[in-house]
């Protein structure tokens, strides 16, 4: 819908939404402990102890929104320091500042979703996805372009739509978990909700590599997304787009990954070593399939999919090269987002925040810069440096998953 502001509205509401994540992100990565801890006790059968984990996740997760939104906004106010495009930067910064507000409910969302899936209880994610998406569009046709005798906000009215959808999936979520409480008898009320700071540290313990992690991963494409912003807003636009299709790919491992977290980390409960191989094993398998298809869909049919975006030639120019090289680290990414969800099972999350400081910060993104800059490569030498980081992460890790799953085998 932004596409049809032009490519500057498309830049801005990119730029505005990386580095909203890039910050927001810690707070999730911190939420992520509440994985193996409800789903090893799930597994093990203590219903109480998955409430009582529920409670702690709650509460860090409103603990957290305060700090992460002051640091938000010190990060806004800084935008025109980036050297980007004027065009986008006048429209960037107002769209940030009013996404904001959708940071506690996103967190909350967060803890609510860990709990669920930990328990097994998927199906209500994925009905508040579907549902909040639909919200959204509404939400962005109403406010984006002043439908219905609402105000015409442009990139603002899309913030706005972003806020009431992210409120919405934390709402949505709330009421499943005391149906699902209701329908099972759970003993979700029964249970404790005294905080004990044992908990809290062994929580924060677990999330504290794995905030890092998602950081550090969804920073570098927030720097790569500033430097891009250097360019011509339509290099700028078509970085987005191609970034935007290459993250829709990424959820499909990433939830085959939380899958896998929460079925290794119930074999981990049950000491199952058989379980947690073929739970850890189906899983790659399944992100690298996916994944491979993706790759083959976007080297078959780029200016199709760019199409839906934008009809802009040079937007849809550019966007057909990085779409190739997407492709080429389509596996890769595949397989370290898998490989993370199945080693968080085992509650390891600090390898995944040390191979991914390794292999984009200190691979990916120099050699992106030197091939962006040094070498005149534009944004494809950026991507081309992505590239290069992800295989090496993916590599590492699923080798990394192999010795993991024969130590816990031979215990």
């Amino acid at each position: 819908m932004v596409g049809q502001l032009g490519p500057a509205g498309i830049g801005a509401v990119g730029i505005g939404s990386v580095l909203f994540i890039a910050v927001v992100v810690f707070g999730i990565g911190m939420l992520l402990g509440l994985d193996p801890l409800v789903a090893q006790a799930a597994g093990a059968g203590r219903r109480d102890d998955c409430h009582r984990w529920l409670f702690h996740g709650v509460l860090l997760a409103a603990v957290l929104a305060l700090p992460l939104t002051l640091v938000t906004y010190g990060v806004v106010t800084q935008l025109p320091r980036w050297g980007l495009d004027p065009q986008v930067e006048r429209l960037a910064a107002p769209y940030a500042t009013r996404v904001l507000w959708s940071i506690l409910p996103l967190l909350l969302y967060t803890a609510f979703r860990r709990y669920l899936q930990a328990i097994e209880q998927v199906a209500p994610v994925m009905g508040a996805l579907v549902t909040a998406n639909l919200v959204n569009v509404a939400a962005n046709w109403l406010l984006v372009f002043g439908h219905l005798g609402f105000p015409s906000l442009g990139v603002n009215g899309a913030a706005w739509a972003t806020c009431v959808s992210r409120l919405y999936m934390a709402v949505f979520l709330l009421v499943e978990i005391l149906r699902h409480d209701r329908r099972v008898e759970g003993g979700l009320w029964a249970a404790s909700r005294q905080i004990g700071m044992s908990r809290l540290r062994r929580l924060v313990a677990l999330g504290l590599p794995a905030a890092p992690q998602l950081t550090l991963e969804v920073g570098v494409f927030a720097v790569v997304t500033a430097l891009a912003g250097r360019f011509d807003p339509s290099i700028l636009a078509a970085h987005q787009i191609v970034l935007n299709m290459a993250s829709v790919t990424f959820m499909v491992p990433l939830g085959i990954g939380a899958a896998g977290a929460v079925r290794v980390g119930h074999g981990v409960g049950r000491r199952d070593p058989a379980g947690v191989r073929d739970a850890g094993w189906s899983a790659l398998a399944l992100g690298a399939g996916f994944m491979s298809l993706a790759a083959v869909l976007f080297i078959a049919a780029p200016r199709l999919l760019l199409a839906g975006f934008m009809a802009d030639p040079d937007v849809v120019r550019v966007g057909v090269s990085l779409l190739f090289v997407a492709a080429w680290f389509q596996l890769f990414d595949g397989l370290q987002g898998v490989a993370t969800g199945v080693l968080r099972g085992f509650g390891d999350t600090r390898t995944p925040m040390l191979w991914n400081l390794a292999g984009h910060w200190a691979v990916g993104l120099p050699v992106g810069a030197l091939l962006g800059f040094g070498l005149g490569w534009g944004v494809v030498g950026l991507w081309v440096g992505l590239s290069i980081g992800l295989v090496l992460i993916g590599t590492v890790l699923v080798t990394l998953w192999t010795y993991r799953i024969r130590a816990f085998s031979a215990a």
